[in-house]
This record gives structure tokens, C-alpha cells and sequence, in this order.
């Protein structure tokens, strides 16, 4: 359904390795750079599915109160390295690496923010 998310950021090179990190973490690559924008998406492919942007209209970037991507992870063990990855990058805890029950009996996941107060999560729904 979703072409992509984009999130804002105030400090493009900050994001990058903030992003790099935890995408990294879940196999996803960086496939576009350029002043103003970071594109993430699968490695060997085209299309950029998560943007990191300075904002077009040139005012200080915002986090959107109850927005946040989810990133599918290929594994559990992604999902724990992502979070860690988020923290040692200078992201915040928003709810450690484990099952959410609640959503399925697979559902294991986390959920973070990056150093500008974007909130993000990277889920496995493998058994």
C-alpha cells in the first residue's frame, strides 16, 4: 500500500549514521545521498522506501505525535541489534526487544527514537 515514509531530520549527517546503523541491523541499505536527503531501501534495488529529509520549506524539522514507521526484521536477533545499534547511536528506549503478545502470537519487536524524537520500530513475526 505505502511507496514510502519520509521522516525530518535537523542534522542530515547525525540521521545518517543513526539510520545506516539500525537499517544496517536489519539488512536494509542506504541508496541515495544527497544535501538535502538519505534514501533507505533493499540492497541491489532501485527504489528508496524510507526517506530522511531536511524539510523542503527550510523550517526546523518536528516529530509527528503518534507517527512511527515499523521496519520489518528478518529475524528476532535483527530486531535486538537494531535497538542496540538505535541506543549506541544516540537514540532513546521506547520499549526493549521482546514479544507484544498483544498483537500476535509471533509479534517480537522494539521500538525506538532517533536523535531528533522520531519514534521508530523494527518487528519480527517469524515463529
Amino acid at each position: 500500500m505505502l511507496n514510502y515514509v519520509t521522516v525530518g531530520t535537523n542534522d542530515l549527517a547525525r540521521a545518517g549514521a543513526f539510520y545506516d546503523a539500525v537499517l544496517g541491523a536489519l539488512g536494509y541499505a542506504r541508496l541515495a545521498t544527497s544535501e538535502r536527503e538519505i534514501g533507505y531501501g533493499v540492497a541491489g534495488q532501485e527504489h528508496c522506501r524510507f526517506w530522511v529529509n531536511l524539510p523542503f520549506d527550510t523550517r526546523p524539522a518536528s516529530v509527528g505525535n503518534g507517527s512511527m514507521p515499523a521496519f520489518e526484521a528478518p529475524t528476532r536477533d535483527a530486531v535486538a541489534a537494531a535497538h542496540k545499534a538505535g541506543i549506541e547511536q544516540g537514540g532513546s528506549d521506547e520499549g526493549a526487544p521482546g514479544p507484544r503478545p498483544s498483537y500476535g502470537p509471533n509479534f517480537f519487536a522494539c521500538y525506538l527514537r532517533d536523535p531528533d524524537g522520531n519514534k521508530l520500530s523494527a518487528v519480527c513475526e517469524a515463529p
